[in-house]
């Protein structure tokens, strides 16, 4: 629930080893906060009107806590060999969290991050500012104006991980967003995205067909509750144009403290179930979250 901006500031957060305080403004997107982890002395969690979205620890950037973001993560590392610096595209910024893991986990590679909402961009370089020398480039911009202004085969990795008022705007849900896409990805580059999908599962699956009509190698990655359409949660839908490394994905995603089940091949065309490739024309945003989610 949005709060009112007579709440934009500083909030004590004491935790019995010192204090850090919360920061709380209001972006393009609703209230801002970013609150101390208790656990970690260098970690925050960014919350949207109450939701969370991105956690970051400043001295581990390759901490990731969210489950969805690991998964992401374990994609990321299998995009190349370990440690070879990759060019990578980020659309939807949150707190920088995959952007910093990449520079942690891959130095000297060259990184774009888009953000559509500039107060939030600056709230997160001001309280939780990148590495010097990180070679991230921020740009605040609309997703898909800014993919469009990508050169093409300049990419080896492409996250999207765009969400307005906890929902992706239909625009990036297309094939015609999903063949921009593939312009700007190299040959062999990988494109990975965070979707978010509850019972009956018709948006997940829909994101499913669509992206099989513009990359012929597809793989899923989620919760088996989330899956077997028990609960609202993410799912990571993976796709190149050559074989995604499945068995080594599944083990990874196994081996998580939130255990993640891999679909791929006939598996997963069988669990879209005949659903429709999404288009302009018919796009939607995803389905919002219910209250619960949150609690």
């Amino acid at each position: 629930m949005a709060r009112s901006r007579g709440n934009q500031g500083r909030k004590g957060d004491r935790d019995g080893r010192g204090a850090r305080e919360s920061v709380v403004r209001c972006v393009d997107g609703g209230l801002a906060e970013l609150i101390p982890d208790r656990d970690r002395p260098a970690g925050w969690t960014l919350l949207l009107d109450g939701a969370p979205q991105s956690h970051v620890d400043l001295a581990d950037p390759a901490h990731l806590s969210f489950e969805y973001q690991r998964r992401i993560g374990h994609v990321i590392d299998l995009a190349a060999d370990p440690g070879r610096p990759v060019q990578a595209v980020h659309l939807g910024g949150g707190a920088f969290t995959l952007a910093r893991y990449v520079a942690a986990t891959r130095p000297r590679a060259t990184q774009q991050v888009v953000e559509s909402d500039g107060p939030l961009v600056q709230l997160v370089r001001t309280e939780l500012p990148l590495e010097p020398g990180s070679r991230i480039r921020v740009r605040t911009a609309d997703a898909r104006e800014a993919l469009g202004k990508l050169p093409d085969a300049w990419a080896d990795v492409l996250v999207a991980d765009v969400f307005s008022g906890a929902r992706t705007p239909g625009h990036l849900t297309t094939t015609e967003f999903l063949t921009e896409v593939r312009r700007v990805l190299r040959p062999a580059g990988t494109y990975v995205a965070n979707l978010a999908d509850g019972p009956p599962l018709a948006y997940l699956r829909a994101q499913i067909a669509t992206a099989a009509a513009v990359f012929p190698e597809l793989a899923l990655i989620a919760d088996p509750t989330v899956l077997r359409g028990k609960r609202f949660g993410n799912a990571v839908l993976v796709a190149s144009a050559l074989p995604l490394p499945v068995a080594e994905l599944t083990r990874r995603a196994a081996s998580d403290p939130h255990p993640g089940r891999v679909e791929h091949g006939r598996a997963l065309l069988d669990f879209a179930g005949g659903a429709a490739a999404v288009t302009d024309a018919s796009a939607k945003a995803s389905p919002a979250p219910p209250p619960s989610v949150f609690r």
